[in-house]
Protein backbone atom coordinates (compact mmCIF):
# COMPACT_ATOMS: atom_id res chain seq x y z
CA UNK A 1 0.00 0.00 0.00
CA UNK A 2 1.39 3.31 -1.12
CA UNK A 3 1.36 6.16 2.23
CA UNK A 4 -0.76 9.09 1.09
CA UNK A 5 1.24 12.59 1.65
CA UNK A 6 0.40 14.25 4.98
CA UNK A 7 -1.51 17.13 3.08
CA UNK A 8 -4.44 14.57 1.57
CA UNK A 9 -5.77 14.28 5.18
CA UNK A 10 -6.52 17.71 5.16
CA UNK A 11 -8.19 18.26 1.64
CA UNK A 12 -5.48 20.39 -0.05
CA UNK A 13 -3.07 20.28 -2.92
CA UNK A 14 0.92 19.71 -2.89
CA UNK A 15 1.44 23.66 -3.85
CA UNK A 16 -1.74 24.55 -0.69
CA UNK A 17 0.17 22.34 1.29
CA UNK A 18 3.33 24.04 0.71
CA UNK A 19 1.47 27.70 1.78
CA UNK A 20 0.43 26.54 4.96
CA UNK A 21 3.97 24.80 5.56
CA UNK A 22 6.25 27.90 4.73
CA UNK A 23 3.71 30.49 6.25
CA UNK A 24 4.85 29.70 10.28
CA UNK A 25 8.52 30.05 9.36
CA UNK A 26 8.16 33.27 7.15
CA UNK A 27 5.72 34.51 10.41
CA UNK A 28 9.09 34.42 12.34
CA UNK A 29 11.24 35.99 9.55
CA UNK A 30 8.50 39.25 9.31
CA UNK A 31 7.93 38.69 13.17
CA UNK A 32 11.82 39.31 13.33
CA UNK A 33 12.11 42.22 10.88
CA UNK A 34 9.60 44.09 12.18
CA UNK A 35 12.36 45.96 14.20
CA UNK A 36 15.56 45.74 13.21
CA UNK A 37 17.87 44.80 16.44
CA UNK A 38 21.05 42.94 15.49
CA UNK A 39 22.14 39.79 14.85
CA UNK A 40 21.99 38.92 18.91
CA UNK A 41 18.89 39.69 19.68
CA UNK A 42 17.39 38.27 16.22
CA UNK A 43 18.67 34.99 17.13
CA UNK A 44 17.32 34.88 20.39
CA UNK A 45 13.42 35.84 17.91
CA UNK A 46 14.38 32.81 16.24
CA UNK A 47 14.92 30.71 18.47
CA UNK A 48 11.49 31.73 20.67
CA UNK A 49 10.05 31.34 17.07
CA UNK A 50 11.17 27.99 16.12
CA UNK A 51 10.56 26.42 19.86
CA UNK A 52 6.86 27.68 19.16
CA UNK A 53 6.53 26.07 15.93
CA UNK A 54 8.06 22.77 17.50
CA UNK A 55 5.66 23.02 20.46
CA UNK A 56 3.04 22.90 17.89
CA UNK A 57 3.94 18.89 17.29
CA UNK A 58 2.14 18.77 20.57
CA UNK A 59 -0.98 20.37 19.36
CA UNK A 60 -4.46 18.71 19.87
CA UNK A 61 -5.14 19.70 16.02
CA UNK A 62 -3.72 17.38 13.59
CA UNK A 63 -3.55 20.13 11.36
CA UNK A 64 -1.27 22.43 13.68
CA UNK A 65 0.50 18.81 14.68
CA UNK A 66 1.28 17.96 11.02
CA UNK A 67 2.52 21.39 9.55
CA UNK A 68 4.97 21.54 12.95
CA UNK A 69 6.35 18.19 12.70
CA UNK A 70 7.42 18.76 9.17
CA UNK A 71 8.08 22.20 9.78
CA UNK A 72 10.85 20.53 12.31
CA UNK A 73 11.80 17.60 9.92
CA UNK A 74 12.89 19.90 7.44
CA UNK A 75 14.47 22.90 10.02
CA UNK A 76 15.06 20.65 12.47
CA UNK A 77 14.17 20.14 16.53
CA UNK A 78 15.60 22.80 18.82
CA UNK A 79 15.34 20.51 21.48
CA UNK A 80 18.22 18.90 19.54
CA UNK A 81 19.90 22.16 19.35
CA UNK A 82 18.82 23.13 15.34
CA UNK A 83 18.79 26.91 14.90
CA UNK A 84 17.85 28.92 12.40
CA UNK A 85 19.53 31.35 10.53
CA UNK A 86 19.15 35.21 11.04
CA UNK A 87 17.81 36.27 7.75
CA UNK A 88 17.91 40.26 6.98
CA UNK A 89 15.25 40.51 4.74
CA UNK A 90 16.61 43.72 2.33
CA UNK A 91 13.07 45.46 2.11
CA UNK A 92 11.21 44.05 5.71
CA UNK A 93 7.94 46.00 4.62
CA UNK A 94 7.78 44.27 1.43
CA UNK A 95 8.51 41.36 3.19
CA UNK A 96 6.20 42.20 5.82
CA UNK A 97 3.16 43.05 3.34
CA UNK A 98 4.32 39.42 1.30
CA UNK A 99 3.81 37.68 4.38
CA UNK A 100 0.93 38.91 5.48
CA UNK A 101 -1.01 38.28 2.33
CA UNK A 102 0.24 34.61 2.16
CA UNK A 103 -1.50 34.58 5.52
CA UNK A 104 -4.88 36.15 4.03
CA UNK A 105 -4.37 33.15 1.42
CA UNK A 106 -4.45 30.72 3.82
CA UNK A 107 -6.68 32.07 6.17
CA UNK A 108 -9.38 31.99 2.98
CA UNK A 109 -7.98 28.55 1.92
CA UNK A 110 -8.71 26.84 5.35
CA UNK A 111 -12.12 28.71 5.71
CA UNK A 112 -12.83 26.86 2.54
CA UNK A 113 -11.17 23.08 3.24
CA UNK A 114 -11.43 23.00 6.79
CA UNK A 115 -13.32 22.92 9.84
CA UNK A 116 -13.22 25.80 11.70
CA UNK A 117 -11.77 24.61 14.97
CA UNK A 118 -8.63 23.25 12.50
CA UNK A 119 -9.16 26.72 11.03
CA UNK A 120 -8.91 28.25 13.80
CA UNK A 121 -6.60 26.55 15.98
CA UNK A 122 -3.62 27.09 12.48
CA UNK A 123 -4.73 30.73 12.67
CA UNK A 124 -3.81 30.87 16.85
CA UNK A 125 -0.60 29.20 16.20
CA UNK A 126 0.26 31.89 13.93
CA UNK A 127 -0.22 34.53 16.16
CA UNK A 128 1.47 32.59 18.91
CA UNK A 129 4.41 32.18 17.01
CA UNK A 130 4.22 35.90 16.01
CA UNK A 131 3.75 36.89 20.39
CA UNK A 132 6.79 34.49 20.81
CA UNK A 133 9.31 36.38 18.47
CA UNK A 134 8.22 40.19 18.74
CA UNK A 135 8.45 39.12 23.19
CA UNK A 136 12.09 37.22 22.81
CA UNK A 137 14.50 40.56 23.02
CA UNK A 138 13.76 44.16 24.12
CA UNK A 139 14.73 46.76 21.79
CA UNK A 140 17.14 49.76 22.98
CA UNK A 141 18.09 49.98 25.66
CA UNK A 142 21.96 49.87 27.22
CA UNK A 143 23.76 46.68 27.61
CA UNK A 144 20.98 44.55 27.35
CA UNK A 145 18.85 47.02 30.16
CA UNK A 146 15.88 48.28 29.84
CA UNK A 147 14.57 48.91 26.54
CA UNK A 148 11.04 48.29 24.78
CA UNK A 149 9.77 44.57 25.37
CA UNK A 150 7.84 45.03 22.64
CA UNK A 151 7.92 47.84 19.96
CA UNK A 152 5.33 49.44 18.23
CA UNK A 153 6.44 48.31 14.77
CA UNK A 154 6.95 44.84 16.55
CA UNK A 155 3.50 45.45 17.95
CA UNK A 156 1.99 46.47 14.43
CA UNK A 157 2.99 43.44 12.36
CA UNK A 158 1.59 41.32 15.38
CA UNK A 159 -1.82 43.00 15.41
CA UNK A 160 -2.27 43.44 11.85
CA UNK A 161 -0.74 39.75 11.03
CA UNK A 162 -4.18 38.15 13.91
CA UNK A 163 -6.43 40.85 11.64
CA UNK A 164 -5.54 39.57 8.60
CA UNK A 165 -6.01 36.16 9.83
CA UNK A 166 -9.51 36.59 11.89
CA UNK A 167 -10.78 38.21 8.63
Amino acid sequence: MIEQPAYTRFGVSDEEWGLLVGLPQSVLTAAAAAESDGTRRTMAENAAGLETIAAGRESASPLVAAVAGEIVDRVGDPETGAELPVLTPQDPKAMIEDVLGRAGQASALLAARVDEGQAGAYRHWLVEIAEQVVGAASTGGILGLGGDAVTDSERRFRDRLAQVLND
